[in-house]
């Protein structure tokens, strides 16, 4: 048995070019791409994503991202958010008044028209039959 200085732990042996690549708790690392770069993992869980990749997908200051658990890791991907559509008080009003199925509730949206300091006389829209 040789002596070995006190604090060498034994390591395992190095992988060699020849080999199949690094191991991670026994499994198989995946050689480096152009697509995977090593990143640090910040206070607060905080990533930074290296300015390659938030170039080739868009990724900008501020922009949300979607951090998605695999079995193979954590994905994150750029998120897909569809901007709210906000409306006028004139597009709601056309809205409440053309939407009205009959009398009572055609005066419903007219009042609620008036609520808003809108005319209904001056908003186009369609009236239910029989108004």
């Amino acid at each position: 048995m040789s002596a070995r200085p006190r604090g060498d732990r034994k390591t395992p042996p190095l992988k060699t070019a020849a080999s199949s690549g690094p191991t991670t708790a026994g499994k198989e690392a995946r050689p480096r791409s152009v697509e995977s770069e090593p990143s640090k993992v910040g206070k607060r869980g905080t990533v930074v994503i290296p300015a390659a990749l938030r170039r080739r997908y868009g990724i900008k200051e501020g922009a949300m991202v979607i951090a998605e658990g695999r079995e193979e890791g954590v994905l994150i991907r750029p998120a897909v958010i569809p901007p709210v559509e906000v409306y006028a008080p004139e597009r709601k009003a056309q809205f409440l008044l053309s939407t009205a199925v009959d009398r009572e509730d055609y005066e419903d949206a007219v009042r609620a028209v008036r609520a808003m300091g809108l005319d209904p006389a001056q908003i186009p829209h369609y009236k239910p039959p029989g108004v």
